[in-house]
């Protein structure tokens, strides 16, 4: 053994890949704690967004049932066409609509929102499904764009909706062709 001390190839203290591997645990472990919330409200008893987005989408829903009934209401010999689209289109609204018992939580002023304006339906049969066609692509876009910044499952049901709205669409205009 010489009596001299030889280099070391090795450095004090930790090494580089070892403080790589702490930093990507340390931002590993921080993400998972800010997703680990629930999501619902913020801290302040508001909805979240996401919960926002589904109110939206439940309300979209009631509007384009609004309008079906509306047309249904104007034109009865369209009911074999439209009663299956129509049920479906209840559907979605249920399906969007999470929480649809009141609760005291609830402003009083959604309770008491003024009665939506009466819809204005075309006058021919042609024109009336042309009408709804267009309502259902316009929704159907809509939730297309809404899916981008939705949540995972929020983001399915969308895509999923928006689809049957787009079919609805075709349906609806498929003799005009």
């Amino acid at each position: 053994m010489p009596s001299y001390l030889t280099p070391s190839w090795t450095r004090p203290g930790p090494r580089r890949r070892s403080l790589l591997t702490g930093a990507a645990a340390a931002a590993g472990t921080t993400l998972l704690a800010g997703c680990s919330g629930s999501g619902d409200s913020s801290g302040d008893g508001r909805p979240s967004a996401d919960d926002r987005l589904r109110a939206r989408a439940a309300r979209d829903s009631a509007e384009l049932l609004r309008r079906y009934d509306a047309v249904l209401a104007a034109h009865a010999p369209l009911a074999g066409l439209l009663r299956p689209l129509r049920a479906e289109v209840a559907r979605h609204e249920k399906a969007f609509d999470a929480d649809p018992e009141p609760t005291p939580t609830k402003s009083p002023k959604s309770a008491k929102a003024p009665s939506p304006a009466p819809v204005s339906v075309p006058d021919g049969e042609r024109d009336a499904l042309r009408f709804l066609a267009g309502a259902e692509r316009e929704l159907a876009r809509r939730r297309g764009k809404q899916l981008l910044d939705a949540p995972a499952e929020l983001a399915r049901l969308l895509a999923s909706v928006a689809a049957a709205g787009a079919a609805h669409a075709y349906l609806l205009t498929e003799d005009d062709k």
